[in-house]
């Protein structure tokens, strides 16, 4: 009985120890941030000018909100897998600080407030697609590739790769080659940036049953497909400057971007050290944002050869 009443008194300190903290982690705020910077890119290029206040507060916010309900919604989805990894088990649904209810109607508030924002104060496209991106990546991915393939991350990374698209149309209210173009690097960039971390988490993935590719195929495999497709993302980036959309702000930027990161590639293949993959992940994330920045950079400091 005193153990009954002992197990009752810490179930309630749990639940009450539960704070707004536990909520804003549920959202992955460092992933929405960055996915955010990449639609603020999209805007921005969309257009010659400065971007509508209007379109560009509502626009960031319904993106964030509904990038945000996705991440809640892979929390609970995930929760019995994040309870058995070291990475993931301090999640708050996977121990239990948040109920699966509870995050449930917060993704859904934050899902429908973030589509009503777009609908009425952006435009229905870009409603659209940014709901298309989040079934995309809480039900598709979560809920059926990550645990079907190990091509997982190739197929689901379409969804995380929306944000500049779902910017431009933001501005344009159109779908444009130039926009699809900043989709295809971010969908590039996916692989080797998750396959590192998977990589070197490979022990967890292997104990929570998960099809990741250094599980289904071995971490050597692994290496070689994270070195393939940095090679593939350092081509594929040199398309804006091609095409014409950039100039040589970019092309000289993404080229030393796209040096480190072939660097830290080769290193993880040939010459890895225990933390070498974790660099590699880390280096992809600055990698990346980066080189939005120097996007935007060229956009508004027009310099061409």
């Amino acid at each position: 009985m005193a153990k009954s009443v002992s197990l009752h008194a810490r179930s309630s300190r749990q639940h009450n120890a539960v704070s707004w903290r536990d909520y804003y982690e549920m959202t992955k705020p460092n992933v929405v941030m960055l996915l955010l910077l990449t639609a603020l890119v999209g805007m921005c290029l969309a257009t010659p000018t400065w971007v509508n206040a209007t379109v560009l507060i509502c626009g960031l916010l319904g993106i964030g909100m509904l990038s945000a309900s996705a991440a809640v919604i892979n929390h609970v989805v995930d929760h019995k897998i994040d309870s058995v990894m070291a990475r993931t088990f301090n999640r708050p649904v996977a121990k239990g600080k948040v109920s699966v209810n509870n995050a449930l109607w917060f993704a859904g508030i934050l899902g429908v407030v973030g589509f009503v924002v777009l609908a009425l104060f952006v435009n229905m496209l870009t409603a659209w697609l940014t709901l298309a991106s989040l079934v995309g990546y809480a039900f598709i991915y979560t809920m059926y590739l990550k645990r079907a393939t190990p091509q997982n991350i190739v197929i689901g990374g379409l969804a995380g790769a929306a944000p500049p698209l779902l910017g431009w149309t933001a501005v344009t209210g159109e779908i444009h080659a130039h926009a699809l173009l900043l989709v295809l690097i971010i969908f590039t960039w996916t692989p080797p940036h998750f396959w590192a971390l998977a990589i070197h988490r490979e022990k967890d993935y292997a104990k929570a049953k998960v099809p990741m590719l250094p599980v289904t195929h071995g971490v050597s495999f692994t290496k070689t497909s994270v070195l393939l497709y940095t090679v593939l993302l350092g081509l594929v980036c040199l398309l804006p400057y091609l095409t014409g959309m950039s100039d040589l702000i970019y092309l000289i930027g993404s080229s030393v971007l796209n040096i480190g990161f072939l660097y830290y590639a080769l290193k993880l293949k040939f010459d890895a050290q225990p933390q070498t993959a974790m660099k590699t992940f880390r280096f992809s994330i600055i990698h990346l944002m980066v080189l939005f920045v120097v996007l935007l950079l060229d956009h508004y400091i027009p310099l061409s050869l």
